[in-house]
């Protein structure tokens, strides 16, 4: 017999018969978030999206069937997947086990909050199990922080409402997460996915977020910024002047600071006006120059 070589596209397997393999092995563990997307238009958006091309190195966290997986493959692109259970990696090294001998996809069984990931990761695209969100937001920001100027972008498919809070498009989702969030990413909001293209269905919306770095030098402390928004969004019905007299809890983490270098700053910014607000109606800006003053304060 002669060897041709596969056509691109040939063997595709629609997003159902991935699940449906998967689920010979076990049913979808909902603890993990185990709603798998089914559509294949949308996963098809999702890679477009992220505009993945060969050149491409993509993390993938929690592949589960693998149907995101395959189109980014079919894009010759290098994938690296992190998957924590025990039935997708099965299934997944069984559906894959060309691109994992060619090592165009390699398959690690970790949890991807712990795991470390490679270094030069230049896009991310995941449907993310949505109940580590936050936790994995933090993650990407240390890991953009730690390869500087490699990591490109990254393409999520998360809850709506976690989606609004990153964009904070209307002034009800104004709070901590978007606004830490906007120290290090320019959040775009994409298309929405109800939950029938969904199996399980979940029982809430689904949107795709685009997050990118925009690489903005900031004239004080990132963490000291971080600080601050976050300690007064713990009280956020109060107004920041009263919130942020006692110090962060973490303060002593950032160098040179303690409680009461903030406390003594605090008490140079009491004539400031800003100090009357309430934290949502604050932007960034104001929180970059808010913790400015605080540093400029306590000199």
């Amino acid at each position: 017999s002669h060897h041709r070589p596969p056509v691109p596209g040939e063997c595709m397997k629609s997003a159902r018969e991935l699940v449906d393999r998967l689920r010979a092995y076990q049913p979808p563990n909902t603890d993990l978030g185990q709603h798998f997307l089914i559509d294949d238009a949308m996963l098809e958006r999702m890679v477009a999206i992220a505009g993945v091309n060969k050149d491409d190195h993509i993390l993938e966290i929690g592949p589960g069937p693998g149907t995101l997986t395959q189109y980014l493959l079919k894009t010759g692109a290098n994938v690296t997947a992190i998957e924590i259970d025990d039935a997708p990696v099965l299934h997944l090294d069984e559906a894959f086990r060309e691109e994992q001998n060619t090592k165009q996809l390699i398959l690690h069984h970790d949890d991807a909050l712990n795991a470390a990931w490679p270094s030069d990761i230049t896009k991310v695209v995941a449907n993310i199990p949505y109940q580590i969100s936050s936790p994995l937001i933090e993650k990407l920001t240390r890991h953009l922080k730690e390869q500087e100027g490699v990591l490109q972008q990254v393409v999520l498919m998360v809850q709506h409402e976690f989606g609004q809070r990153l964009s904070m498009n209307h002034p009800a989702d104004v709070g901590s997460l978007g606004m830490t969030v906007a120290l290090d990413w320019d959040v775009t909001e994409h298309h929405m996915v109800p939950p029938h293209h969904f199996s399980p269905q979940p029982a809430v919306q689904s949107q795709v977020i685009e997050l990118c770095p925009h690489n903005k030098v900031f004239s004080v402390d990132k963490r000291l910024v971080r600080q601050t928004i976050h300690h007064a969004f713990e009280q956020r019905r109060k107004k920041i002047r009263s919130t942020l007299r006692r110090a962060p809890k973490r303060i002593s983490r950032i160098k040179g600071w303690h409680a009461q270098r903030w406390k003594d700053a605090m008490q140079s910014l009491q004539e400031l006006e800003m100090m009357d607000a309430r934290p949502e109606e604050l932007t960034l800006d104001d929180w970059v120059q808010l913790a400015e003053k605080v540093e400029k304060g306590s000199m």
